[in-house]
């Protein structure tokens, strides 16, 4: 009855329907589509495959684990790896999404009585790994499914993005998430077993997309 409790707690974490706002946000994928950098399926598998391998799980995921640990331990750490994970943002319009995510996430947790969660609601160093790690830990989540569930959502958000805008049908965005979903296992391995000096993201086509978005003349997302 436990594993299926926090089964569950995990998939309203991922749910589509968790109000924080992240459908409004495609982490620059929108000004590689209007630059003509993703045009089809093949571009768009290329795309989301090479920022959640060089973004998403060499940062992201390794900080998550850091920070899922800490909360049991020294909430002091949580904020040392929220400041550090914040200054590793690419551009000002990511590190705008990540707070505003954080901090929503962070009133929403709030009014479901995590207490831990209410002076994150207005923080500077408000951001969504370290709200997502805080549930997980309140909710008994194991860690390796943390991880998963974390890239899936981002991968889920990123197809949805994806389908909007190139614009792709539904079955090629399922292709694209069966690809994706291939590739988790490795992530979520690589996050457990990095060594802090391993931390770091490299992903120049993600940085100039995002800051190229800020000034792009028509757009659907706030990134």
């Amino acid at each position: 009855m436990d594993d299926t409790y926090s089964h569950l707690r995990l998939w309203q974490l991922i749910s589509p329907a968790l109000p924080v706002g992240a459908y409004a946000y495609s982490q620059g994928l929108e000004y590689a589509v209007d630059a003509g950098w993703i045009s089809d399926e093949a571009s768009v598998k290329d795309w989301i495959s090479g920022v959640a391998e060089n973004s998403v799980a060499r940062l992201d995921l390794p900080v998550l684990v850091r920070m899922y640990q800490a909360w049991q331990e020294d909430e002091l750490e949580v904020k040392r790896w929220s400041r550090f994970l914040l200054a590793s943002r690419e551009s000002s319009e990511i590190l705008a999404e990540d707070r505003h995510l954080g901090q929503a996430l962070a009133r929403l947790l709030s009014d479901l009585n995590i207490e831990q969660a209410v002076p994150w609601q207005q923080s500077e160093l408000s951001n969504f790994p370290a709200m997502f790690s805080l549930a997980a830990q309140q909710w008994h989540i194991a860690l390796d499914q943390t991880l998963s569930g974390y890239v899936w959502a981002w991968c889920e958000n990123q197809v949805a993005a994806a389908i909007k805008i190139v614009p792709l049908g539904q079955t090629a965005g399922q292709r694209i998430l069966s690809h994706l979903i291939a590739q988790i296992p490795s992530y979520v391995d690589d996050a457990m077993k990095c060594v802090d000096e391993e931390i770091g993201v490299l992903c120049p086509g993600l940085a100039i997309a995002s800051a190229k978005h800020e000034t792009q003349y028509s757009r659907l997302f706030r990134s």
